[in-house]
């Protein structure tokens, strides 16, 4: 079910700060028992793919990279978004440290050159001090998006010439030898193992996109000489496996998916599309939402809310296929588009507003993407903080996985020269707490840090204040609360 909690807070000034003073009398320990923190999945995608989010361009230092992507996180933090979807393996490259592929092109300019950091590590240690998730995102079976591209000596399709199908404009990895499919699980599993990453994440591109005709048939067909139900076949081996593989290596980490929008032409009753993602990319995600086979979907909703492929008609749909969250993806970037002309601000502020009350599954939505939100598109960031993000969010629990509850942690908080200061004990294994304040007779969820800091100044006066530990899988421990 949506987990429906306070969403507005009065705007108040909070530091977070890691030392203690002198401590008063003004709060005791109480026994009373706040609200459930606000729980809501706020995602923003940042594609490196052509440098569509980040980097901004290829060759930029190492320093102007890192500065980028801390200036990202800023914003993030700032908007109260509590998880970045980052891109980190575009085709057969990549923006990490890495012994199977080379060193991603949008870095450097020249694939297989290295930036001289570790992008992904810097963005989890960076992200993690802000209390904001990294989802690494995967593209399994795309090789190169232009045939044209320069590869490096040690890219798969220089490698394994055999594996490659040119389709369009790319060279795609054969999705039915079953190299390619261990491949790309190798890629993610090594990730999973190697970086304190909160989820991986692949998106559509399982078999690539066809031109169609006015009929709806595809003008190209995958040079492989099998069936769609048997493409299926292949992909949704994958997709189990890596669902598999990925909970036996770390089970706390999230595994996500952002299929088409659409499941079928048709369905549900009154929609319309030209791509056919059942048949033409070999997308059965109906199927592996039923069974289990991903802890959150992130169906590209990128359409308006009214129309023949109405994004609340299809977040309804998508919520009653599954007891897993459906975290619908909504177009940011289509404010003020070409794609959309005169696509207001407001439309995604309506969109996210029923992402919290639409159908069933926990609150939580994925933005396309951040470079909409970091452009103010059409004041869309503003809109947000004013009325959208008006409080700290935790992202949603795993009660399918964890059933424990962590420690409580023990707190204390007294008046101080700019608020009041709290503290509260270390927990071991925790990985944030929330901190939540009443001040008059409404609680907030004031805001949520990483397990490295135990101390938090909160402006005014508040009433109650209470503090959480929150483990990897999401789930909270009873709140510690002090009151005057």
């Amino acid at each position: 079910m949506i987990q429906r909690t306070r969403l507005l807070l009065p705007i108040l000034l909070i530091g977070w700060v890691c030392t203690s003073s002198a401590w008063s009398k003004s709060y005791s320990p109480s026994r009373e028992t706040p609200p459930m923190v606000t729980r809501e999945f706020r995602g923003a995608w940042v594609a490196s793919v052509y440098n569509i989010d980040w980097p901004s361009r290829k060759g930029l230092s190492a320093t102007a990279q890192k500065n980028e992507l801390r200036a990202m996180l800023d914003q993030m933090s700032q908007l109260k978004l509590n998880a970045m979807i980052f891109q980190v393996r575009p085709h057969g490259d990549a923006l990490y440290r890495s012994r199977i592929e080379p060193w991603s092109p949008w870095l450097t300019g020249s694939m297989g050159r290295s930036p001289g950091y570790d992008p992904l590590a810097y963005c989890i240690s960076q992200a993690h001090a802000r209390g904001i998730e990294v989802h690494a995102w995967f593209n399994p079976f795309r090789a190169l998006p232009n045939t044209s591209m320069a590869a490096s000596r040690s890219h798969i399709s220089r490698t394994h010439p055999s594996l490659m199908r040119r389709f369009k404009t790319y060279q795609w990895m054969d999705p039915a030898v079953s190299y390619t499919r261990q491949r790309a699980l190798s890629v993610i599993l090594d990730v999973t193992r190697r970086y304190d990453v909160d989820g991986i994440h692949i998106d559509d591109y399982f078999y690539p996109y066809p031109d169609v005709d006015q009929h709806g048939r595809p003008k190209q067909i995958f040079p492989d000489g099998k069936n769609p139900s048997q493409r299926r076949g292949y992909v949704d081996t994958f997709v189990r496996d890596m669902y598999n593989s990925v909970k036996k290596a770390k089970p706390w980490v999230r595994v996500g998916i952002s299929p088409f929008g659409i499941w079928k032409p048709g369905i549900p009753s009154g929609t319309t599309a030209s791509i056919n993602a059942y048949e033409h990319l070999a997308a059965d995600s109906r199927k592996w939402l039923r069974n289990g086979w991903c802890d959150y979907m992130s169906p590209q909703l990128y359409w308006r809310i009214s129309g023949p492929q109405g994004y609340n008609r299809l977040l309804s749909w998508w919520r009653d296929q599954g007891r897993r969250p459906v975290w619908p993806g909504i177009a940011t970037a289509r404010i003020q588009s070409s794609e959309d002309p005169g696509r207001p601000a407001t439309e995604i502020l309506n969109q996210v507003n029923l992402s919290r009350t639409t159908g069933r599954n926990y609150a939580g939505h994925v933005h396309w993407s951040i470079k909409s939100l970091r452009q103010n598109r059409g004041g869309i960031s503003s809109l947000l903080a004013k009325k959208t993000y008006t409080s700290a969010a935790l992202v949603p629990p795993m009660p399918w996985i964890s059933k424990s509850q962590p420690p409580t942690p023990t707190m204390r908080a007294s008046d101080s020269g700019s608020g009041v200061l709290a503290q509260w004990s270390a927990i071991r294994g925790a990985s944030k707490y929330a901190i939540q304040a009443r001040y008059g007779k409404n609680w907030f969820t004031v805001k949520v840090l990483p397990a490295s800091t135990t101390a938090l100044t909160l402006s005014g006066k508040p009433a109650a204040i209470a503090v959480s530990s929150v483990d990897r899988y999401g789930t909270t421990s009873a709140a510690a609360v002090v009151a005057r």
